[in-house]
């Protein structure tokens, strides 16, 4: 039985255990007193409309000043928001919260002129102030970038309406949201004990990973059901959403809507299309991973609702947060000496926020600041998951602090398409090192089987997600209709394609696709199985290559975004425009599916 760690509010839990906030801001009266000072600071920008076009000196000064507010504004944004994090029902940090967005929003409108002059300057004359401008080179790469977005600006007019048109265009997103969170009554099922239990978004993953058989089955029927009833709903809505995506796609003269979503991050196409392909070549290995999943659980059929159950009994060690804290180290300890020391500085400089307390926001992430220590938020749970997710957000940390110890203000973060690089890199150190130290069979089932699913979960399904998205979108920009039969039809089909070599693809899976949310933040998901994919790649270097893989690795993470991703990755040592990398992450997959194979005889 795992002991929670357990605490009735956070004067109870000892300094060492909770981030130091004090750093940021010594006092409250500290924060209000910037809060102020800012408010004055933000019409003094706004002022500067129409002055940046007249010399290299006065661009290089507009952006120096919205780099030093920005920064600022940052700083009171986090502090505000994590004291709100420390127990939400508090309405003094709520209302801190709510000041420092405010102010964001302002700062945003006051600085939106900066974009559209640059862009109003001639090419040729923009290239002579960066040549002949002291200082302006160091925003050459931001200027590029900007630079990219030429051919898909429009006139000043056409701009005013597509911004002002900007709110409408997340109402699908609301109203999904709405149908979700607040409309969607889920079913009542009984549990193993046979006792009534009403099906929530939370428990879900509970009863699919249920023992019984007949507890999964109603919880997938009792999920899928509800959404089933609503699918002609939500069909408008998430159409509704591809409309609006084709809308900006035309507008912004890009001839699709993944093409306009990947143009953010200057990321290739062929780099969506690898993933897919390299995916479905490896689908032979889903088979065999289901071909053991459908033994060791001694089914005549794997249904869908099969797929999330164990297939090993679960053999959840007690891991108190000093004892992963001390596996952590030493798990990433071929990172070398200089990652290793910064690990420990943040272990013992009170970084991380460790326990949970009443009002705690849930769950985990690593925020901070430009100029502020990295800072994780746990909630730690005394057992080997809370351990993976410990080394994850510290992969994220020491990512932002190599940055932001490297890097000016304008590059001092990373995009999206990086950022679950650094921490699933962590997470591929750490069950390296939990295998090659534990010799219990159960135990090392349990790694095995939480690294497999892993990878199923982000590599396979993700991808599939990805495909999803974007054969819906290629149908919708040839002009043919999206209704909820045609959603159903194409998800169906797409599981047939990756599971149905072994398991029975049941009805009603084809309605999975009306309750996953990132369907309404189009062309993301990709990037995490791209992201697991990089990390497994360079995991490989660092444990076969040492030192001259570790070296590309921490240049990659003191870079944050001083240039494309795609460029930062192929200096790191892994190339995401060529299949090899996701390859890399099958090869991985493989190992681990043979180890299980293994153990289980």
């Amino acid at each position: 039985m795992t002991t929670v760690q357990t605490y009735k509010n956070r004067t109870e839990i000892p300094q060492d255990y909770k981030w130091n906030l004090e750093s940021i801001f010594t006092s409250n009266d500290a924060w209000e007193q910037e809060y102020q000072e800012l408010q004055k600071r933000i019409p003094e920008l706004a002022a500067l409309k129409g002055t940046l076009a007249r010399s290299g000196e006065a661009l290089l000064s507009v952006l120096r000043k919205h780099d030093a507010v920005a920064e600022r504004l940052e700083r009171l944004y986090v502090y505000a928001s994590m004291r709100k994090d420390e127990d939400t029902t508090n309405s003094f940090y709520q209302g801190l919260a709510d000041r420092a967005t405010q102010l964001f929003v302002q700062f945003s409108t006051a600085v939106s002129f900066i974009d559209p002059e640059i862009l109003s300057i001639p090419q040729e004359t923009l290239d002579r102030y960066v040549a002949e401008t002291p200082g302006l080179d160091l925003y050459k790469h931001h200027l590029d970038d900007i630079n990219r977005t030429r051919p898909h600006i429009r006139s000043a007019e056409i701009e005013a309406i597509l911004a002002a048109a900007g709110e409408m265009s997340h109402a699908p997103d609301n109203i999904f949201a709405m149908i979700n969170n607040a409309d969607m009554k889920l079913p009542t099922i009984k549990d193993e004990q046979g006792r009534d239990v009403e099906l929530t978004h939370g428990n879900y993953i509970l009863y699919i990973r249920n023992k019984d058989r007949r507890v999964r089955k109603d919880a997938f029927e009792g999920m899928h059901g509800s959404f089933y009833r609503q699918r002609n709903t939500i069909a408008a809505t998430l159409s509704s959403q591809v409309k609006s995506n084709i809308f900006y796609a035309r507008q912004r003269n890009f001839e699709t809507c993944r093409e306009l979503a990947l143009s953010r991050y200057n990321i290739p196409v062929s780099v969506y299309d690898n993933l897919i392909q390299t995916v479905h070549e490896n689908i032979p290995l889903m088979n065999r991973y289901l071909e053991l999943r459908k033994r060791v659980l001694k089914l005549n059929e794997l249904h869908m609702y099969d797929l999330y159950v164990p297939i090993v009994e679960e053999k959840e060690d007690r891991v108190s947060y000093q004892e992963a804290c001390d596996i952590v180290v030493s798990a990433l300890a071929p990172l070398g000496n200089d990652y290793v020391s910064t690990l420990k500085q943040g272990l013992s400089q009170r970084w991380i926020d460790v326990y949970e307390t009443p009002g705690k926001r849930s769950g985990a992430y690593s925020g901070g600041a430009y100029g502020t220590n990295p800072f994780i938020l746990l909630n730690y749970q005394n057992n080997r998951d809370s351990m993976f997710t410990l080394a994850h957000e510290l992969g994220h940390s020491l990512h932002s602090y190599f940055t932001r110890s490297t890097q000016p203000y304008a590059y001092g973060d990373y995009t999206i398409f990086v950022a679950e690089v650094a921490s699933t890199l962590n997470e591929g150190l750490l069950t390296n090192y939990l295998l090659k130290h534990t010799s219990d069979t159960a135990t090392r089932l349990a790694i095995l089987n939480h690294a497999l699913e892993d990878m199923r979960g982000t590599l396979y399904r993700q991808t599939m997600f990805a495909e999803f998205e974007l054969k819906v979108h290629t149908r919708a920009e040839q002009g043919e209709p999206l209704t909820a039969d045609v959603f159903s039809e194409i998800y169906k089909h797409l599981n047939e394609l990756y599971y149905g070599g072994v398991a029975t693809v049941d009805d009603l899976i084809g309605i999975e696709w009306a309750r996953i949310p990132h369907f309404y933040e189009s062309f993301y998901v990709y990037q995490y199985a791209t992201g697991i994919s990089a990390a497994s790649a360079l995991v490989q270097q660092i444990l076969n290559e040492g030192q001259p893989a570790v070296d590309r690795y921490l240049g990659f993470l003191r870079s944050g975004s001083s240039d494309y991703s795609i460029e930062l990755l192929k200096k790191a040592g892994v190339d995401m425009t060529k299949p090899e990398p996701v390859q890399q992450a099958f090869k991985l997959f493989e190992t681990y599916l043979e180890q299980m194979e293994q153990l289980l005889g």
